[in-house]
């Protein structure tokens, strides 16, 4: 029976990926690194800070980390984690050598649908090599009996950004490229964020790998930041939460029309321990993970959004999470969901 087994985001766990924060750096400023991450600010891709985070730092996301694994298997989910990496060993292509970023987002490098995972065409080149730390999870799950497969690994040469662009994508469309981030599934709606960290062809690509059982739909206009889980994420069947400074009551997705919308309340900051935070202030909040319909996991200084989420029905386990963002990663994005009970179904 296969391990991996999930179809949405919220029906009962059962197997979740959790990263970790050991060796977490920035990684050593290159044009696409800049273009995602920093090309809003004044400064220039040679002021770009690099290297790694302060030990405490680290130190605390991970003590964050192991309360939130804790609680997962108080719940009765498995738990893995990746490989410890060398971030700071170099690496390359005959086009650019770069280093490592960390292992602390599951969900940027891996795309499980069905019971197929999927190793994503990411856009950022220090995180090319990302999936090796996932390598003895992934062929457990495929001795399992799960799909496994990769998308082509994109080149990304410099002309594949578009620095402080005047129109347009700052991520150009010459190959297939995204980060599983980009995405949420929805049963058989599969929902893809058009944006710096996903583009057209990677949109494509995904269709026809996942084939007529699925619609996969693009996200575009409301956000052109990295991921989509601080824009959208879902609770339950007819349960949406939305960032009202991303998305207009005209731009909310068609599978959402007959959804009822949590407008998210504003974000507390939790502050962030670096030059520049990797991440706004809605990966504090926003970005949080269900555990089962009735049960979500949220970052325990987001009190406005616990009392509406209460408010709904659903119990809330409130976590520190101190690191968001600083090292860009809130529960969801900390987390790979594998196996959940239930079947494909269509909500829309």
């Amino acid at each position: 029976m296969s391990l991996v087994s999930v179809h949405n985001e919220w029906d009962p766990l059962e197997e979740m990926i959790v990263g970790i924060a050991d060796g977490a750096r920035v990684p050593s400023a290159d044009i696409g690194l800049f273009a995602l991450d920093y090309a809003d600010d004044e400064e220039t891709e040679q002021d770009i800070p690099t290297g790694p985070y302060d030990a405490r730092i680290l130190e605390e996301a991970n003590e964050d980390l192991e309360g939130f694994v804790g609680l997962l298997q108080a719940e009765g989910v498995t738990v893995r984690r990746p490989a410890v990496t060398d971030h700071a060993r170099s690496f390359g292509t005959p086009d650019w050598t770069t280093d490592g970023e960390y292992n602390y987002c599951p969900r940027d490098v891996l795309l499980a649908i069905g019971d197929t995972i999927i190793e994503t065409p990411m856009a950022l080149r220090s995180r090319y090599f990302e999936p090796h730390a996932y390598k003895d999870i992934l062929l457990d799950y495929f001795r399992s009996g799960a799909g496994w497969i990769s998308a082509p690994k994109p080149r990304l040469s410099d002309e594949t950004y578009n620095v402080r662009p005047a129109q347009g994508s700052i991520l150009n469309n010459h190959e297939p490229i995204f980060d599983a981030a980009n995405i949420l599934r929805v049963g058989r709606d599969i929902l893809y964020l058009v944006s710096c960290s996903g583009n057209l062809l990677g949109l494509q690509w995904l269709q026809r790998a996942l084939g007529a059982d699925y619609r996969v739909h693009p996200v575009s206009g409301v956000y052109d930041g990295t991921h989509i889980d601080t824009t959208i994420t879902l609770v339950r069947p007819g349960l949406v939460v939305l960032n009202p400074e991303r998305i207009r009551e005209d731009q909310v997705p068609a599978v959402f029309k007959h959804w009822d919308i949590l407008w998210c309340p504003e974000n507390v900051d939790t502050g962030y321990a670096w030059r520049y935070p990797r991440a706004s202030l809605w990966q504090a909040g926003l970005n949080f993970i269900m555990v089962r319909p009735d049960l979500a996991v949220v970052n325990d200084l987001q009190i406005p959004l616990i009392r509406e989420l209460e408010k709904r029905g659903v119990t809330v386990a409130a976590l520190p999470m101190r690191h968001a963002r600083t090292l860009s990663g809130g529960f969801h994005c900390v987390s790979l969901d594998v196996r959940r009970t239930g079947t494909l179904e269509d909500y829309s």
